[in-house]
């Protein structure tokens, strides 16, 4: 096939045959159609468009040639890493800063949860602890393009539970991804001799110092560079503030950083977020920018106000040049995307992606007896290492220590409030009567009231009997006051306040637990090496892979449609929050 593509000099147009057509018309139909079906009900579309992969696949009907599926498979990986561009332009800087340690608690114990876990597979297929260390880094990724389709289709990825869900799954898959470099580099049967600390410790370096790199240029190179355009921005050609030059801009951006940390050796996912956090950042400027030209705008013509009432025909030539700068706004990343970018990605390429996912699965050889049950059982351990991950958005009003000391202090509290003061309400031993110290501190309040409503009694002047109402009622609201403030008990009483709502925490653990892309793309890979085979000379996968695509799959279908169902509920609640009141079931992460 290649020496007759290098005698060829042009390729030569055929019509393809309509049956072709008509086949990978229906493919791209019913991938839409399955989505939006899902996506209205549970939304997880791509739950419908995995199955539709497996169905036209080599797994299943094998509708598509293997040269289709390749083909599909690059597009889809285009697809995604469009999806992760995406998500980096949709989050936030001063979030992202915020919250930095939620995301990398929440990431560190989604890597090494399914790590230790992983060791199971030791005693549950025989493997050998190198393949147990090839599962754990299959399984302590997640999947991106799953994670960031759910936030949104959830409409949840601007908020501060989106920007700790995908810096934290983004987190995962460069540490997944590092283990491909890694597992690739080993090769061979896994021997002890392929260890060495440059096939370690290379991958990882060449991350972190890529991140670091961009962080340090952004800071001191791009930040004092672009200030002094921004200052100057009046000046420059009309062309660079319209949609298309903005379009280049960020193209090109995204196109440098995946290529050089492919070349450099770390991922191209990964620098993908990070070209889209750039454009976020880029935007910020822009709009802090803004803000201060319409406050110096606003300033200016503080002074030019109070002349203008005098002189009025002055007025329209001072203020037109200083209104008309803050309107000559450049098109955000989020415009740029949303007017080149999101059709083609969200109704071609991305559905792609997830039927090119389908297509790595087994399916024909996975249901065997012993082969489901340990399947099931890893599936289940690998769920719980992800769910735990949520457990680091649960707040409590109060630390369990001080929570404790109350409850244990409460019996010794109560007993010494009622020794304290007489049952018929006499003074106690320090001679004052426990309803004094409230009066108290409601004439301490009382100037402060008297101010407030000291305007409006000035303004109505009322007379007789309306003035001794008014006092009268006064009187009668701070006696209430005392009364109540008398009959409540002390605060060191108070029982442990109730934990806050729990579908924050359960949100981001489900939505950490699907695998998706990096885990297939690890776990083939390590079987592609030999690295899960025990010597045996049979034909077909190992047992130990299949076991790992078992967990992949059952944790790529389940951690979806249960956030879809939460994020229902969550919904269905907010709706119900509008016209009732209430507080809302996402607490402060839903900001």
């Amino acid at each position: 096939m290649a020496g007759d593509q290098a005698t060829d000099s042009a390729f030569a147009y055929h019509e393809p045959p309509i049956a072709t057509i008509l086949n990978q018309a229906g493919f791209l139909v019913v991938l839409n159609l399955v989505n939006v079906c899902l996506d209205k009900l549970l939304y997880c579309g791509l739950i419908g468009q995995l199955f539709i992969g497996i169905l036209w696949g080599t797994p299943g009907a094998k509708w598509l040639d293997r040269e289709m599926e390749t083909v599909i498979q690059q597009l889809g990986y285009l697809g995604l890493i469009m999806l992760v561009y995406e998500g980096g332009l949709s989050t936030s800087i001063k979030s992202l800063r915020a919250n930095i340690v939620a995301s990398l608690s929440v990431a560190i114990t989604g890597i090494c949860a399914p790590m230790g876990l992983s060791f199971i597979l030791v005693e549950l297929v025989g493997a050998t602890p190198l393949q147990a260390f090839a599962a754990g880094a299959a399984l302590s990724a997640t999947s991106l393009g799953t994670t960031f389709t759910i936030l949104s289709t959830t409409q949840l990825i601007s908020t501060r539970l989106g920007t700790v869900t995908a810096s934290a799954a983004m987190l995962d898959d460069v540490v997944g991804l590092v283990m491909v470099q890694i597992i690739s580099n080993l090769g061979g049967k896994g021997d002890s001799d392929s260890f060495s600390v440059v096939t370690i410790i290379r991958p990882v370096f060449v991350s972190i110092g890529f991140a670091i790199g961009l962080l340090l240029v952004c800071a001191f190179c791009l930040h004092p560079i672009l200030k002094r355009l921004l200052a100057f921005r009046h000046r420059m050609p009309k062309f660079m503030a319209t949609a298309q030059f903005a379009f280049l801009g960020h193209t090109c951006l995204l196109v440098g950083l995946v290529g050089g940390a492919t070349y450099a050796g770390t991922s191209s996912l990964f620098a993908a977020y990070l070209s889209g956090v750039i454009g976020s950042w880029f935007d910020g400027m822009v709009a802090e920018s803004d803000a201060l030209a319409s406050s110096t705008t606003s300033e200016e013509l503080t002074p030019s106000q109070d002349q203008g009432s005098q002189s009025p025909e002055c007025r329209p030539a001072e203020t037109t040049p200083a209104n008309s700068a803050p309107h000559d706004e450049a098109p955000t990343g989020e415009l740029v995307y949303e007017k080149y970018y999101k059709q083609p990605v969200n109704r071609i390429l991305i559905p792609l992606f997830f039927a090119s996912i389908g297509f790595a699965i087994p399916i024909t050889e996975m249901f065997q007896g012993d082969i489901v049950w340990r399947g099931v059982v890893y599936a289940i351990l690998m769920l719980f290492a992800k769910l735990i991950t949520g457990l680091w958005l649960v707040r409590f009003s109060s630390s369990p220590l001080s929570g404790l000391v109350s409850t244990i202090t409460k019996p010794l509290s109560v007993v010494t409030f009622f020794c304290g003061a007489s049952k018929d309400g006499r003074p106690n031993k320090k001679g004052k009567h426990p309803s004094n110290d409230a009066q108290k501190g409601s004439t301490d309040h009382q100037p402060a009231e008297t101010s407030e409503h000291s305007p409006d009694d000035t303004n109505r002047k009322p007379e007789g009997k309306g003035v001794l109402a008014t006092d009268s009622a006064r009187d009668h609201e701070h006696q209430t006051s005392s009364e109540t403030a008398s009959t409540k008990s002390p605060p060191s009483i108070s029982l442990p306040p109730k934990p806050k709502s729990l579908y924050p925490p359960s949100i981001l653990g489900l939505a950490m637990v699907a695998r998706g892309e990096i885990g297939y793309l690890i776990a083939s890979l390590a079987e592609s090496q030999g690295m899960f085979s025990n010597g045996s000379g049979s034909k077909g996968s190992s047992e130990t892979y299949l076991v790992i695509i078992w967990a992949i799959s059952l944790c790529t279908l389940i951690g979806p449609v249960c956030v879809g169902t939460l994020v229902k509920r969550v919904k269905k609640l907010q709706q119900k929050r509008v016209h009732t009141g209430g507080p809302d079931p996402l607490g402060v992460w839903g900001i």
